[in-house]
């Protein structure tokens, strides 16, 4: 079959034939593969980066993916961690992976979708389980699966949502109640972070480093009531993988930090999530904005700039 395959850790994948290995499980199905989304988390494990990633090469990249079962049925489907990932014509998947999806669906809207989606759906269904009316602090909003975190918290009940990022004006449609520029000295962005989102119940942060340091600090200092409990939900570290947490910031608030990824949740779990996501993003109720690009493309299209907003997805 063709694949987009992963010689180097240090090279694009290139299109060209593989053989994919048999069936072996009793859950084994194979799935023909419509649409696979090129996720960062797919770019970080073919690099070798991800926490998660096997390094074994030669790998096919890809997580997850929207295709059709040997019967016919449309399926999305999230693979295990193995070197055989989604951006091929076929795929082996795990039926206890596979989502049930309705014909005359956009394939490649799912695609798009679900992984970004998963990672606010999850967080805030099951890291720190969102109550109705709570206010949700989005840190790192402006990148697509932020903005799609306002979506998800106001869909799943926040009475507040706010946004903060460094390009505030993709947030214009987003739903956010009110947004928060990064951009500018630490201490001016410290005050409108504190002014802006000091009593939030739960902070999803797709930033980590040192800008979650300074915003953490600005809102714990500015709370009324430091008993009144935080959880902050480290999900992404686009700006640095470590930050700085000063003791007095655990002794003084009730702040209780965590993560959301591969590891900290079951995958039974996530799995029970995914078909009321894909049924938000099939009612158009998060917007998803998905370019198709065919897969023989994929080494020129693998590092390419992407337009604000979209979402490549790799298509046969």
């Amino acid at each position: 079959m063709k694949a987009a395959v992963v010689h180097s850790f240090d090279a694009p994948p290139r299109y060209e034939d593989f053989e994919l290995p048999p069936l072996h499980g009793p859950d084994d199905v194979s799935v023909d593969v419509l649409a696979a989304g090129l996720h960062p988390r797919v770019r970080s494990g073919a690099s070798g980066t991800h926490y998660a990633a096997d390094r074994v090469l030669p790998m096919i990249p890809g997580i997850d993916a929207v295709g059709r079962l040997a019967n016919g049925r449309l399926v999305y489907c999230v693979v295990h961690d193995t070197p055989y990932g989604t951006m091929a014509a076929r795929v082996v998947a795990d039926r206890r992976r596979c989502v049930p999806l309705p014909d005359g669906i956009d394939e490649a809207i799912i695609a798009a979708g679900m992984n970004p989606g998963m990672s606010s759906w999850i967080a805030l269904r099951l890291r720190a389980p969102l109550q109705p009316g709570q206010r949700v602090f989005v840190l790192g909003a402006t990148g697509n699966a932020g903005r799609m975190a306002i979506q998800i918290a106001k869909l799943l009940g926040a009475g507040r949502v706010i946004g903060a990022g460094r390009a505030i004006g993709r947030l214009d449609s987003s739903g956010a109640d009110e947004v928060v520029s990064l951009v500018g000295d630490p201490n001016s962005v410290g005050a409108a972070i504190a002014n802006a989102a000091s009593e939030s119940d739960i902070v999803i942060d797709y930033l980590w480093g040192q800008p979650a340091s300074n915003a953490m600090m600005a809102m714990l200092s500015a709370r009324r009531d430091r008993s009144q409990p935080i959880n902050w939900i480290q999900i992404g570290s686009v700006a640095g993988p470590t930050m700085a947490l000063p003791s007095v910031a655990l002794r003084s608030t009730n702040l209780r930090v965590m993560g959301s990824g591969q590891g900290s949740v079951p995958v039974e779990a996530i799995v029970t999530e995914l078909p009321r996501l894909a049924d938000e993003l099939i009612a158009g109720r998060i917007p998803v904005d998905a370019l198709r690009v065919p897969l023989s493309q994929v080494e020129k299209t693998w590092n390419a700039p992407v337009p604000a907003g979209r979402r490549v997805v790799l298509v046969p």
